[in-house]
Formats: structure tokens, C-alpha cells, sequence
């Protein structure tokens, strides 16, 4: 039985955010006026690289995966689509200021610190592997009651799931009427229509089909439709259409150009 969601929110004293001394050293080392990371507060001279390209995320030009040269942040370790989801969060929403039930599936570390210890959120992690979230959970049969949720986060996850529309479905069933979600995944600039194929089941096969070996399928611009289908309404959010509260004409945060962010929600 699901424990009561204010119940597990509440078991986690809020606690105020404090740089370790690690974060401090590497804030000195890699201290510069180039960049920013708006998690931590770092001024950056550069952000470090991260993932790798296979020839699929190169021929679909997959946004969101692939190699970046600098899309890693020395000092939180936040990803530029992490970057892209806080200052949305940040700048778009009353997360912050109103009071949230929120649901975090499959955290990110560096929005994790943060939300959790936010005084307006009551906060609940979850992950089918829940060694470092609250609870367990399986999101094509959650175990919260409907709209138990005012808001949900969860980012990369459902190009994991072969039943993805099982997955929308339940967190439409557990989100309140008039929340909302963000649901981002990797997007190819290609494609037309989402491909998947259930028959490629081996490490190998996976890889060379999606890109990485964790994946079952590539989305294309039909996701959104998939969405819909399900009841949500889509907005699909440009931050370049707001370049003033998303790092200026220099791009201080350095988000990929390209990333649109993916917003679902739940009609009242």
C-alpha cells in the first residue's frame, strides 16, 4: 500500500543548501566570466563535456543526446537540459512561491537538492531502482490514487519505457486537473514519426537502433501527439523566444539552441 504522500514529504527535514568545500574548490578552479551555471551560482570559464555520439544520434540529429563539448557543470555536475528544466521551473511557474505536491521520477542530483529542500514543495522522489530516491515506483502502474499530484517532473525517462503510453496515461491519472508536467525526451530533428521496434532486445541491437543501449525507441514530433492522445495539453516551450531570462544573446548558461521543452497539462 502507498504510504501517504504528505507523510513521506514531510519525513525529510528541509535543510538549508550549503557548497561543500569541495563545490568551493572546484568554483576557484574552474572560475571564469564566460558562463554560468544558474543551479549553483558558478561563474564558469567553461562547462566540461559530455556523452558520445553514435551514428544513429548523428544521422536523426537527436537533441538531448549525443556528445556536447560543454554541457556538463564542473561543480553541481548539472546537464544543459537540467539547466534548461530549472530556469523554466525558476522563471515560468509558481513552483517556488505557491505550495506543490511534486513528483521527481528518476531525479536528476542537482534538481534534487534543490526541490527537496524548497519550503513551497512537499517533495517526492521515486525510480524503479529507489536506491536514491524515496520510494519505489513502477510509472505504468503507479501506486498513488488520481490526482494526487500538482505537478510532475520527469525528464528522460519514458524512451526507457516499451509501454510509454501505459506510462502517460498513469501520470495523467495522478495529476490534479489543472497541474501540469514536464516530460521531456530526446527529440530527433529528422524523423517523422517515432520509430520503435519491440523484436530489439540486446544490448548491441538497442544501441545501434536508439542510440544507446538503455533506449527503445527514437521520438520524433509525434510525441506530442501521443500526449494528446492521452488528454494532456501540450505546450512545447522555445527558450529562445526568451533569451533575456534564458542567459541572453551569449547564452551564459549554455543550453542547447535546438532544445524545446516538452510541458503537459491536465485540463481543469
Amino acid at each position: 500500500m502507498a504510504k501517504p504522500l504528505k507523510k513521506i514529504a514531510k519525513s525529510v527535514v528541509p535543510r538549508k543548501i550549503k557548497p561543500t568545500a569541495s563545490q568551493y574548490f572546484r568554483k576557484t578552479i574552474h572560475f571564469g566570466t564566460r558562463y554560468e551555471c544558474p543551479i549553483c551560482s558558478a561563474k564558469l570559464k567553461s562547462f566540461l563535456p559530455f556523452g558520445e555520439d553514435t551514428p544513429v544520434i548523428t544521422k536523426q540529429q537527436v537533441i538531448g543526446l549525443g556528445y556536447r563539448p560543454e554541457a556538463q557543470c564542473p561543480v553541481c555536475y548539472s546537464l544543459d537540459r537540467d539547466r534548461l528544466q530549472y530556469l523554466y521551473l525558476t522563471q515560468k511557474t509558481a513552483l517556488f512561491t505557491d505550495p506543490h505536491l511534486l513528483l521527481h521520477i528518476a531525479p536528476e542530483h542537482s534538481l534534487k537538492a534543490i526541490l527537496e529542500d524548497s519550503p513551497s514543495i512537499h517533495y517526492l522522489s521515486a525510480d524503479i531502482d529507489p536506491t536514491h530516491t524515496m520510494i519505489k515506483m513502477d510509472i505504468t502502474k503507479i501506486q498513488y490514487p488520481e490526482e494526487s499530484f500538482d505537478a510532475i517532473i520527469c525528464n528522460h525517462v519514458l524512451d526507457h519505457i516499451h509501454h510509454d503510453t501505459l506510462a502517460m496515461a498513469e501520470l495523467y491519472r495522478v495529476l490534479m486537473p489543472g497541474g501540469w508536467a514536464v516530460l521531456q525526451v530526446p527529440i530527433s530533428l529528422t524523423l517523422e514519426q517515432t520509430y520503435e521496434d519491440n523484436t530489439l532486445t540486446s544490448i548491441w541491437e538497442r544501441e545501434v537502433a536508439f542510440g544507446e543501449d538503455d533506449h527503445v525507441r527514437i521520438y520524433a514530433m509525434d510525441y506530442v501527439d501521443r500526449l494528446q492522445n492521452i488528454g494532456f495539453e501540450v505546450e512545447i516551450f522555445d527558450w529562445t523566444q526568451d533569451r533575456k531570462n534564458f542567459g541572453g544573446e551569449a547564452n551564459k548558461f549554455n543550453l542547447i539552441e535546438e532544445e524545446k521543452l516538452f510541458i503537459a497539462h491536465k485540463p481543469k
